[in-house]
């Protein structure tokens, strides 16, 4: 690259400055030479860019010692090199694919002839199909009915498009006319949105008579999507639908099998990653910024070992159906080698991650993995507030107060003074009476995990400053450390199981829980302490409850 001054930017370099025109062309055109065309298969793909060992030169190889590497993405100097920016286009020469598996699963039969009653007959089974498993319900003869007209409108604009009668236009005459009813499905309101209806004000087999105002059970092809939405993300299956169009899904036996299948299922991830990103908030890790002079080893691909390694730790734990509680205690994790090296861990080699056991006591369970960490900090420093707070609402929900008006920032360590810890900044910030009040409940959690930097990896002191993460609660339990907090929680196991359970039945039903939801959730507790707490028992107790069924 070049990185100096060039007129032609601005201005256009005259005509009679060769010297500034060749250097314009030179800006233009320096990197046609390092345009590359290459065959890649569909799907994700890795791209990195890299300099080698050595730079090029005609007499010599000049090393590329890392310092200079390091210096050259964080200072300007001419001379280095650097990567300004990396463009991937394309694709080149690429052609529609004639067959794909989503393809197949819509064209579920080919017309037999040419024949307008024989594309007839296949629509209709075709549009039926998708119709049932879109709607998420039997569908009427009258449904079918308009969406094979739809069918028929657009089987005659291709035809005149491309010429009625062609010997190749009956294919995708068909095509076009099943594009054009599928449209209509998508934009739907029976697939946009989850209706479910007011029963009416009379009996009507098999429910009994609802008055108007009172509370009532879903229908089972109700019940049926809410289940698929909760633990899939997406449609009932076939299967789910059948279940419910025969009015057994509500069978308690029945129930438990499906939510079994469907957790069985990989689509169950979804729930998983979705679930686990939200209550703990570690899909804002890809918000989170921190300093480069301070953190230079954090990287997108270290943020993505984060969120990987959470998402793997909830999988296995909820596929496995382990006693929640292993969320605090666990000693495995999930690693690869660029994580494992952020922990501090030897002998984990390869891109690829694999369950490791965890031998230090402070990284077990939740609160030892990076991504918790990184997102409950700052970009410059860790917060024992935003810690607190976190490990307050998400693991023993009781929220703290929201902050009065006013308060003053936290100051930093002054230039050529010695250096604070965080906590004896924050022990001057909590003089002031307003503040003290709030800081009393999160404070005392936060503290126990400044062992950990803003990105979670562990430290012996912050910024030459010693760390004292002994701290004591309002009630006067003492907890030392990461390793001592973990112990503390379990001591609380009540605190944590209730709210794991309040944050999943919030999910399931979608929406904030209010007071009078609180008997569900005292119910599932009391129900899923005969399996020890297991994740099936938790997950099916939501599904059972009044506020999910009701």
């Amino acid at each position: 690259r070049f990185t100096g001054y060039d007129p032609g930017l601005v201005n256009g370099a005259p005509e009679d400055d060769i010297e500034g025109q060749q250097l314009h062309t030179y800006r233009l055109t320096a990197d046609d030479a390092l345009e590359l065309q290459l065959a890649v298969k569909a799907g994700t793909r890795l791209i990195t860019a890299t300099f080698s060992d050595s730079a090029p030169a005609l007499t010599e190889n000049v090393p590329l010692t890392p310092s200079s590497l390091k210096r050259s993405f964080f200072t300007d100097d001419a001379g280095a090199p650097g990567i300004e920016r990396l463009v991937v286009t394309g694709p080149y020469g690429a052609s529609v694919p004639q067959e794909t598996a989503s393809r197949r699963r819509i064209f579920t039969c080919r017309p037999a002839d040419a024949r307008p009653a024989s594309g007839d007959r296949c629509a209709r089974e075709i549009l039926a199909t998708l119709a049932r498993r879109a709607y998420r319900r039997p569908v009427a003869a009258a449904d079918i009915d308009e969406l094979v007209e739809l069918y028929r409108s657009g089987r005659r604009e291709a035809e005149q498009a491309g010429g009625a009668g062609s010997a190749g236009s009956a294919q995708p005459a068909f095509e076009a006319g099943i594009g054009l009813a599928l449209e209509t499905i998508l934009w739907s309101p029976a697939f946009v949105m989850r209706l479910e209806r007011d029963p009416a004000s009379v009996a009507a087999p098999p429910g009994p008579a609802v008055a108007s105002g009172a509370p009532y059970a879903i229908s089972d092809l109700e019940l049926a999507s809410r289940l698929s939405f909760f633990l899939w993300r997406s449609l009932p299956d076939d299967a789910l639908l059948g279940l419910a169009a025969r009015g057994r899904l509500h069978e308690r036996a029945v129930l438990a099998g499906e939510v079994r299948r469907l957790l069985r299922d990989p689509r169950a991830r979804r729930f998983m990653d979705d679930f686990s990103g939200q209550w703990l908030m570690v899909r804002n890790l890809e918000r989170q910024e921190p300093d480069p002079d301070l953190f230079p080893d954090f990287d997108d691909t270290l943020r993505a070992a984060m969120a990987t390694e959470t998402r793997m730790f909830i999988r296995d734990a909820v596929t496995a159906d382990r006693p929640v509680l292993d969320l605090l205690r666990a000693d495995h994790t999930f690693l690869n080698e660029r994580l494992a090296q952020h922990y501090g861990m030897r002998g984990i080699y390869g891109s690829h991650f694999r369950r490791v056991t965890v031998s230090d006591p402070a990284r077990r369970g939740l609160l030892g993995q990076a991504s918790i960490l990184t997102v409950t900090s700052y970009a410059n420093r860790t917060s024992v507030v935003l810690r607190g707070k976190w490990v307050l609402e998400n693991l023993l929900g009781a929220p703290p107060p929201p902050p009065p008006a006013n308060v003053p920032p936290l100051k930093d360590n002054e230039r050529g003074a010695p250096p604070k810890s965080l906590r004896e900044r924050m022990e001057q910030h909590r003089q002031n009476p307003v503040c003290a009040s709030c800081h009393a409940s999160m404070d005392p959690f936060g503290f126990a995990l400044e062992h950990f930097d803003a990105t979670g990896r562990w430290r012996a002191d912050d910024g030459g400053a010693a760390i004292d993460a002994v701290s004591t609660t309002p009630a006067g339990a003492k907890i030392d450390g990461a390793a001592g907090f973990q112990a503390y929680l379990l001591d609380h196991s009540d605190q944590f199981i209730r709210t794991l359970t309040r944050k999943l039945l919030e999910y399931g039903v979608g929406r904030t829980l209010e007071y009078y939801d609180e008997p569900a959730v005292r119910q599932i507790v009391r129900t899923a302490a005969a399996s020890d707490y297991r994740w099936s028992s938790l997950i099916l107790g939501v599904i059972e409850s009044a506020p999910f069924q009701m």
